[in-house]
């Protein structure tokens, strides 16, 4: 463990207090604003998660309305927030505090930990922020920092490095405003320690931090390579009728977007032309009941779209019938339902001179 350098603290909340950005979560200690904005912010820019963190404030003020309204229009709200499973979470945990805990949230970091979708990270953030727990918290933006001020090596996504800077951070926070450290740490590695060209010369630390007297400030945090991308093939049936009604399915199972609705699916391994298409045995089944009278690709350049650990390579695919579908959705009505960010950019491009 590297030796602790006394000032880091008092400098960084110096910082911090001079230079802060005004966010509608750092003017309350509220825990349910504090977590809401903590969930929200999850591998998501603070630019990305203002405009949803004002919109679910607005909609639900306390713990109780989130908690009693409705998944599909929760789901809806975080549309385009990406990571859905951090909505459902939300929700569950809303009603776990709500119904069971007479609206009031865990005041210490044990028993935040119980709620779901909460972990070590946003445990740690309400606690300090909250209840003025000195609770360390270790974020991308954290292990910046201190792997550059203290030139540590070890990499970040493995259980010895997270450990290791976990204990570190936990040294280091200001016992007397731990949340003002948590986010005076989180603020300087988000807008000052930033991972390409920081601006070392002006840095309040370049004359202790390691990383910069060493000339190692692009080698670090060191991180080890993640397995490689998988390439997945959606194909996506757009149901139009004669009558303006389309056919929405709701995803089920563990995967990505539980619950979204989407347009009928066939998924292939490989990118597949018309004639494909027509030759697969799941649009055969799917196509049964339907009394197609055209089919047509809505894109013809490539469409990829990017998760963190997959790319969809994904083609829409018009169907345009005669008569009526079982369980069909007017046109008009798509926009009620929850869907995936992909399928709500077409269903913008696509129905907007429909």
């Amino acid at each position: 463990m590297p030796k602790i350098a006394p000032p880091f603290s008092n400098k960084l909340i110096s910082w911090y207090l001079q230079n802060k950005r005004d966010l509608p979560w750092r003017n309350t200690v509220n825990p349910y604003n504090i977590w809401l904005s903590e969930i929200m912010l999850q591998q998501t820019r603070v630019s990305q998660g203002l405009p949803y963190y004002l919109k679910f404030t607005e909609a639900y003020p306390k713990v109780e309305d989130l908690a009693n309204a409705p998944e599909d229009e929760v789901l809806k709200l975080w549309q385009g927030l990406g990571y859905y499973s951090r909505a459902r979470n939300l929700h569950a945990s809303a009603k776990m505090v709500s119904e069971e805990m007479n609206g009031i949230f865990p005041n210490n970091y044990k028993d935040l930990l119980k709620l779901k979708g909460v972990g070590d990270y946003t445990a740690s953030a309400i606690a300090s922020i909250s209840f003025n727990k000195p609770e360390a918290v270790v974020d991308g933006n954290v292990y910046r920092v201190l792997s550059r001020f203290f030139g540590i090596s070890t990499p970040i996504n493995i259980t010895a490095g997270q450990k290791e800077f976990k204990q570190l951070a936990q040294q280091l926070i200001d016992k007397e405003q731990p949340g003002t450290f948590n986010q005076a740490i989180m603020e300087f590695g988000a807008r000052f320690c930033v991972p390409q060209s920081p601006d070392c010369e002006n840095c309040i630390f370049n004359d202790s931090c390691v990383a910069f007297q060493q000339k190692k400030v692009a080698d670090l945090p060191v991180k080890i390579k993640a397995k490689p991308v998988k390439k997945r093939y959606f194909n996506y049936l757009v149901i139009i009728s004669e009558n303006e009604q389309t056919i929405l399915q709701q995803r089920t199972g563990k995967g990505i977007w539980q619950k979204l609705y989407e347009f009928p699916l066939i998924e292939t391994a490989e990118e597949i032309n018309l004639s494909s298409l027509l030759k697969l045995e799941q649009f055969d089944n799917f196509s049964k009941n339907l009394n197609i009278e055209k089919i047509s690709l809505f894109n013809e350049k490539k469409l990829i779209h990017k998760l963190s650990h997959q790319h969809l390579h994904t083609r829409f695919w018009i169907v345009e019938t005669a008569g009526e579908a079982e369980s069909t959705v007017p046109v008009s009505e798509i926009a009620n339902y929850a869907v995936p960010v992909l399928i709500a950019d077409f269903v913008s491009e696509f129905f907007e001179n429909y």
